[in-house]
């Protein structure tokens, strides 16, 4: 088998180190009231695609400024691509507004999907330089130490990871499962990075996190990072997390799953 686990972190390195190299001198533009991008992003992206797909120029791409892009031996060709059911999926900046505001918890989130099924994730923080990678049946890591997810049941006793959408209403749903969720447990934090935020659940940094309002990009990585570590993600509705509707609950044990659901999952 193609050493898809290099090259996926090869990309992300790559990627992250662009990042960085335009945070002094990238100018901002509004896509939305809370949701900025950056040339940075792009110019991420670009590097990105072009790791990926000089190593496999058959598979396809999907990123959050391009959220579908046929192989480019497909486009010659004027065909389906010859392994059509490999498919790249990127986030080359997760976590924007944090970038733009010097927060250093912002990522690059690459993973491979095929048939489905992530086969190896990378997500890389260029500030900090921690590399959280991931291959199915073989673990997750962290600079090469194998990340384990806590062992924590209770949601009284746990640190929970909570996402909110770029503009969030009065009254909203994602304001009422805050309320509730931060009175049962030990403590609700918010990153502003979902990739990082399922890391640091695979990690045992949190013990818990939920989401409604992620994308297939957001996601990915994460994903098979806490499957990985021993921890579970699954749907709202408790059946398996569905890619291109990644709603979902994250926990580091089955019990603090159940319990977390029980509050968020209606």
């Amino acid at each position: 088998m193609p050493d898809f686990l290099a090259v996926c972190e090869q990309a992300a390195r790559e990627g992250g180190a662009v990042l960085l190299n335009w945070v002094e001198r990238f100018t901002v533009r509004e896509k939305g009231p809370s949701d900025l991008v950056t040339e940075a992003d792009l110019a991420s992206q670009e590097t990105v695609r072009k790791v990926l797909l000089s190593a496999f120029p058959n598979h396809e791409f999907m990123s959050e400024e391009e959220p579908f892009k046929p192989a480019i031996s497909a486009i010659r060709a004027g065909s389906e691509p010859a392994v059509k059911s490999y498919r790249w999926i990127v986030d080359p900046l997760d976590g924007t507004t944090n970038y733009v505001h010097r927060v250093p918890e912002f990522a690059v989130s690459v993973a491979l999907e095929h048939d489905g099924k992530i086969l190896v994730g990378c997500v890389f923080n260029p500030v900090s330089g921690e590399c959280f990678t991931a291959e199915r049946g073989s673990g997750a890591f962290l600079n090469g130490r194998r990340l384990a997810a806590s062992r924590t049941t209770k949601l009284v006793d746990a640190l929970i990871a909570a996402s909110f959408p770029a503009r969030v209403e009065p009254g909203s749903r994602a304001l009422t499962d805050f309320n509730r969720v931060v009175v049962a447990c030990q403590a609700i934090r918010r990153t502003g990075s979902a990739a990082m935020n399922l890391c640091y659940v695979a990690a045992g940094r949190f013990d818990a996190y939920w989401a409604h309002d992620t994308k297939t990009w957001d996601v990915a990585a994460g994903s098979i990072m806490i499957q990985e570590a021993g921890g579970l993600i699954t749907a709202f509705d408790s059946s398996p997390l569905r890619l291109e509707h990644p709603q979902f609950i994250a926990a580091a044990t089955e019990e603090l799953h159940d319990e977390l659901r029980a509050i968020v999952g209606d």
